[in-house]
C-alpha cells in the first residue's frame, strides 16, 4: 500500500512537471516571438529610413544631372549664337564690301564713259591732222617730183640700189677678210691636231666575224655532240642560244650566233665537253654555266684593263663591266672596245694640243660607246642610252653631255663634245675600219629577238640560222600546248608587220616540261 502510494505521488509529481515545463516553455517562445516582431519592427523603419535618405540623394543627383545637361545645352547655344552672329557678321561685311564695289564699278563705267567721248573727240582731231598731213606731204612730194624730174617709187629704188651695192660690196669684202683669216688659222690649227692625234696613235684593229670554228679531235666527236635522237645539240643550243653547225666539214664544228657574247660562251663550253669526254643533258648545263661566270669574269677584267691602259681612273664598277663588254660587241665589223680605246687616245692627244682637260677627255673618248652594250635590251639610241647610264652611275654632266651628243642626238654645246665627235669619226672613218652589212645583220637578228621576248609567257628567244629561225622557249605553267601554235603565229605576224628582211623566217616555239628528282 505505501509502495502504491508512493507510485502514485511520483506520477503525479511528474504529470505536474509536464504541466509546468509545457507553460514555461510556451512562455518563452512567446517572449522570443514578442522580441523578434519588436527587431522586425526596428530593421523594417531602418529600412524605410534609408530608403528615404536614397530617395532623396537620387533625387538630388537628378536634379544636378538636369542641371548640368540645362547648363551644358545654355553653353552650346550660346556658342551656336556666337558663330551664327560671326557669321551674320561676316555676310553683312561681304555685302557692304559687294555693294562698295558695284558703287566703284558703277563710278569707273562712269568715267570710261566720259573718258571714251574724250577720246572719240580727240581721235576725230588726230584724223583731221593725220589727213591734213597727208595733203602736205602729198604736195611736198609733188613739188620734188617735179624739180628732181623722178617719181616717188623711182627715187626710192635708186635709193635702195645705192644701198644694196654699197652692203654687198662691203659684206663682200668682210666674207673675203673672213674666209683668209679663217683658212690662214682655224683650218692650218685644225689640220695639225688631226694629223698630229692619226699620227700618235694607230690602235689595233680586230674584226669580229658571226662565226667560231671548234676543233675535233676525230669526226666521230659530232655524233658525241648530236647525241642520241639530237638531244645534246639540243640540250647545247637551248642552254647557250646559238646554233651549232655540223655538216662534212672534216674534225670541225662551227658555232653561229649574232651575240658573240653567247657564242664565246658556247665555244668554250663546246671546246669543255669535248677534252672531258661527258657530253649529256646536265653535263652540258653545268658546263655553259661555269662558262658564262669565265665570261664575265673575262668583261670585267677586258673593262679594267681598258680603263688601266687610257689612264682612266675611279670609274663606277658597273660602268666598267659594260665597257668590257664592249669586248664582245662589233659595230660595222670594228670591235667597239679597241674603237673605243682608240678614240680616248684620239681625245686625249686632240685635248692635249687644245689646252683643255686631258684626263676628262679620255673619260668621254672611252666611253662614248657603252650604250652599244646594252642597246639590244634598251630601246632607244645608244647615244641617249650611255649618256643616261653615265649620269646614273655618277659622271660628270659635261662627259654626259658628250655622249648624248657624239652623234648629234643633241647639239654639241662644249669643246668636249666636238672633241668626241670629231674623234669617233677618226676612228670609224679609216680604210677597212668598217663594214656597214655586219651590223644590218646584227640588228636585224636583235630585233627579231626583242620581237620573240615581247610576248606574255616566253621565257628566252634565241635567233639562229643567221636569222632564218627563232627559237623562242615558253613556260609550261603559263602557255599550254594550244596556246604554243597560237604563240608562233601571233609572233610570226608580228615580224612580218615591223621588220623587212630576205626570204623566210621559221617560229619555233618550244614547250618543255622537266621532272626532276634527286636518288638517296
Amino acid at each position: 500500500m505505501t509502495i502504491e502510494i508512493a507510485l502514485l505521488l511520483m506520477a503525479l509529481a511528474l504529470v505536474a512537471g509536464g504541466v509546468l515545463g509545457t507553460v514555461l516553455c510556451n512562455r518563452i517562445s512567446g517572449a522570443r516571438i514578442a522580441a523578434a516582431r519588436q527587431n522586425a519592427g526596428q530593421i523594417l523603419a531602418e529600412a524605410e529610413k534609408e530608403a528615404d535618405i536614397i530617395r532623396k540623394e537620387a533625387a538630388i543627383q537628378a536634379k544636378d544631372v538636369l542641371l548640368e545637361a540645362k547648363t551644358e545645352w545654355e553653353n552650346e547655344a550660346r556658342e551656336l549664337r556666337r558663330e551664327l552672329q560671326s557669321q551674320e557678321k561676316r555676310l553683312l561685311q561681304r555685302e557692304e564690301n559687294l555693294d562698295r564695289k558695284l558703287i566703284q564699278l558703277d563710278e569707273r563705267d562712269v568715267e570710261l564713259g566720259k573718258r571714251e567721248k574724250v577720246l572719240a573727240g580727240q581721235e576725230d582731231c588726230i584724223r583731221q591732222r593725220v589727213e591734213e598731213a597727208d595733203k602736205l606731204v602729198a604736195e611736198q612730194v609733188v613739188r620734188l617730183e617735179g624739180l628732181s624730174g623722178l617719181s616717188a617709187e623711182e627715187a626710192r629704188q635708186q635709193l635702195m640700189d645705192n644701198m644694196e651695192s654699197e652692203a654687198r660690196h662691203d659684206s663682200a669684202r668682210r666674207i673675203k677678210q673672213i674666209e683668209d683669216e679663217a683658212r690662214e688659222t682655224a683650218d692650218k690649227k685644225a689640220k695639225k691636231i688631226l694629223a698630229l692625234a692619226v699620227q700618235r696613235y694607230a690602235g689595233d684593229y680586230v674584226a669580229e666575224k658571226a662565226v667560231s670554228v671548234v676543233a675535233l679531235p676525230s669526226d666521230e666527236m659530232k655524233g658525241r655532240i648530236i647525241g642520241r635522237e639530237g638531244r645534246n645539240i639540243r640540250a647545247i643550243e637551248a642552254a647557250t642560244g646559238i646554233d651549232l653547225i655540223i655538216d662534212d666539214t672534216p674534225e670541225a664544228v662551227i658555232v653561229s650566233g649574232f651575240n658573240p657574247v653567247r657564242r664565246e660562251v658556247a665555244r668554250i663550253s663546246l671546246e669543255r665537253l669535248i677534252a672531258d669526254g661527258r657530253i649529256h643533258p646536265a653535263r652540258i648545263e653545268e658546263v655553259v654555266e661555269k662558262a658564262a661566270e669565265e665570261v664575265d669574269n673575262s668583261i670585267r677584267e677586258a673593262g679594267e684593263q681598258a680603263t688601266f691602259d687610257v689612264g682612266v681612273h675611279g670609274i663606277h664598277p658597273e660602268i666598267v663591266k659594260l665597257v668590257g663588254r664592249l669586248k664582245y660587241r662589233t659595230s660595222y665589223g670594228q670591235n667597239v672596245l679597241q674603237h673605243s680605246i682608240e678614240v680616248a687616245f684620239l681625245c686625249g692627244v686632240m685635248a692635249a694640243e687644245l689646252g683643255i682637260n686631258v684626263k676628262q677627255a679620255k673619260r668621254a673618248g672611252l666611253l662614248h660607246d657603252i650604250g652599244k652594250a646594252v642597246d639590244h635590251e634598251v630601246e632607244g639610241s645608244h647615244a641617249l642610252i650611255g649618256a643616261d647610264l653615265a649620269r646614273k652611275y655618277g659622271e660628270s654632266p659635261e662627259v654626259v653631255h658628250a655622249l648624248a651628243a657624239h652623234h648629234e642626238d643633241e647639239k654639241p654645246a662644249t669643246i668636249l663634245a666636238v672633241l668626241v665627235q670629231a674623234a669617233d669619226a677618226l676612228s670609224g672613218a679609216r680604210p677597212g675600219a668598217r663594214r656597214e652589212m655586219l651590223e644590218t645583220y646584227v640588228k636585224r637578228l636583235a630585233d627579231l629577238e626583242r620581237i620573240g621576248t615581247s610576248f606574255k609567257g616566253v621565257t628566252s628567244c634565241f635567233a639562229i640560222q643567221a636569222g632564218r629561225e627563232i627559237r623562242v622557249m615558253v613556260a609550261s605553267d603559263k602557255v599550254s600546248d594550244v596556246e604554243s601554235h597560237v604563240l608562233a603565229r601571233d609572233i610570226a605576224r608580228k615580224i612580218e608587220e615591223e621588220m623587212t628582211y630576205p626570204g623566210q623566217i621559221k617560229v619555233n616555239v618550244i614547250r618543255e616540261t622537266r621532272a626532276v628528282e634527286i636518288a638517296k
